[in-house]
């Protein structure tokens, strides 16, 4: 059994929490780590049971709120605009701050939040910034900071959020080898592939069910399209992370991504109808669900037939139609409903995301809707009505700005895909030689892809039929 950290032990660690229950320490101190191990610990009856216990043992407990409500928040399932218990349990959150005395770093967690809420995610990353400034090993500034710079498309902020706080982290600290883990993957999100799998070995070596680090590994063996690695590695350390019920459904997503890149897509499926499709169906999570449009999409581009899934997968997805919490869950969104064909699905997503749009206020997102969310999403409702030029027309002057709409690198390569098809399937010459030009691009920088090479030979057939 881990002991969980009392009032006396954050103290020491320089993290005062207000709170007088050792109780409420020991929970919070629980639901991080699950947080950030991407693990429900089921001794606790998971993250809820935990938070549940918490609130318990002090109800007036602010890091306990600000814990609760970022996790909540940090989903980006459900926003304070469309439910009303997370916009009730935020503003209870802010009163109770501001009824009784409480650290400057506290008051701080407190307003990042808030403006977390609000759609401000720049700020809120600014906020736990100077959290860090002055308490570099806070995991829970750290984290928050790490997981909005990743939906910002923020990726060298989200490098070097943990850079300045890295040397921090000894050995004898709790946790401290996820943060090797969570330094990882900024580095390879940057293309310091050599160094983030260095890391990442190095936190597996101290922690081999560090699902995280395992991720890292993942995404540099997929930059690299070195198949035969990730292959390997994904086989030989599954059940050191198939229990990490929060990510692994996206560890499988991984290893199904280079059964697509091989063209081996039965083996693509399977992985998806034993492993990614259950859990997501069980867990309902936005990431989760995100995974799954993703690789049916992904799928469908190489002309697979995907059967009925769409059906299922749009079930869970339609319930997000009127978020408009992150333009990327509206893309992937978007991927079910023009695939389960449910054209009142698509109506309204983009119908309510042009509404928002007019009137965005400070929202992060709802700013970027106008001349990047609308287009793109646009782009993929011509591309399936057969209008190709239309589509690479409105992908093809995104295609550098994309990276704002967050995600990784891997992620992301479903709107470069798309473009390639579209300007593939596309009769004007001039598309088909963008085309060949794009794929040329792709192919040096990510030599040795078996998907580049398929897609190069097509264009190669077009140019002969030209």
């Amino acid at each position: 059994m881990t002991p969980w950290r009392d009032c006396k032990a954050w103290q020491d660690a320089g993290l005062v929490l207000s709170t007088t229950s050792n109780e409420a320490c020991k929970m919070y101190d629980a639901a991080l780590t699950q947080y950030v191990t991407w693990k429900n610990d089921k001794s606790l009856g998971g993250l809820e049971g935990c938070l549940s216990k918490l609130q318990t043992a002090d109800p007036n407990f602010a890091m306990g709120h600000v814990i609760a409500n970022g996790l909540v928040l940090i989903g980006t399932g459900s926003s304070v605009r469309l439910d009303r218990k997370l916009d009730e349990a935020v503003k209870k959150m802010v009163a109770l701050s501001q009824s009784q005395p409480l650290t400057e770093r506290e008051k701080l967690h407190v307003s990042a939040l808030e403006l977390f809420a609000k759609g401000q995610l720049p700020g809120a990353c600014d906020t736990w910034e100077q959290i860090l400034q002055n308490h570099p090993t806070d995991l829970l500034a750290l984290k928050f900071a790490h997981d909005v710079y990743f939906y910002l498309g923020h990726l060298i902020p989200m490098r070097d959020s943990v850079a300045r706080v890295y040397p921090h982290w000894t050995p004898d600290l709790p946790l401290s080898s996820y943060v090797k883990g969570i330094y990882s993957f900024g580095l390879m999100e940057t293309n310091f592939f050599d160094r983030a799998e260095k890391l990442a070995y190095e936190a597996l070596a101290i922690n081999q069910t560090d699902a995280w680090s395992v991720h890292t590994i993942a995404h540099v063996n997929e930059m690299k399209a070195d198949l035969k690695s990730g292959l390997a590695f994904m086989k030989q350390t599954e059940n050191n992370w198939k229990d990490s019920d929060m990510l692994a459904c996206h560890n499988y997503w991984h290893w199904a991504l280079y059964f697509i890149e091989k063209g081996d897509y039965e083996a693509a499926l399977t992985v998806y109808d034993t492993h990614i499709a259950p859990r997501c169906q069980m867990s309902g999570t936005m990431l989760d669900v995100v995974d799954n449009c993703s690789m049916l999409y992904r799928l469908q581009l190489e002309g697979v037939n995907v059967g009925n899934r769409w059906k299922e997968v749009s079930k869970l997805s339609k319930k997000h139609s009127r978020d408009h919490i992150l333009i990327f869950n509206d893309a992937h969104c978007l991927m079910a409903s023009l695939g389960a064909q449910d054209h009142q699905t698509t109506h309204e997503l983009l119908t309510t995301l042009q509404e928002l749009a007019q009137a965005p206020d400070e929202d992060h997102e709802l700013n970027l809707a106008p001349k990047l969310g609308l287009p793109l999403l646009q782009a993929f409702v011509e591309f399936e009505n057969g209008n190709y030029d239309k589509a690479v027309e409105l992908l093809y002057p995104l295609r550098y700005r994309i990276v704002e709409i967050g995600g990784s690198n891997a992620q992301r390569d479903v709107f470069a895909q798309l473009l390639v098809h579209a300007a593939l399937k596309s009769k004007s010459k001039a598309n088909q030689k963008l085309a060949r030009c794009l794929l040329i691009e792709r192919d040096e920088l990510r030599p040795n892809s078996p998907l580049t090479e398929r897609l190069i030979r097509k264009t190669a057939t077009l140019h002969a039929l030209g």
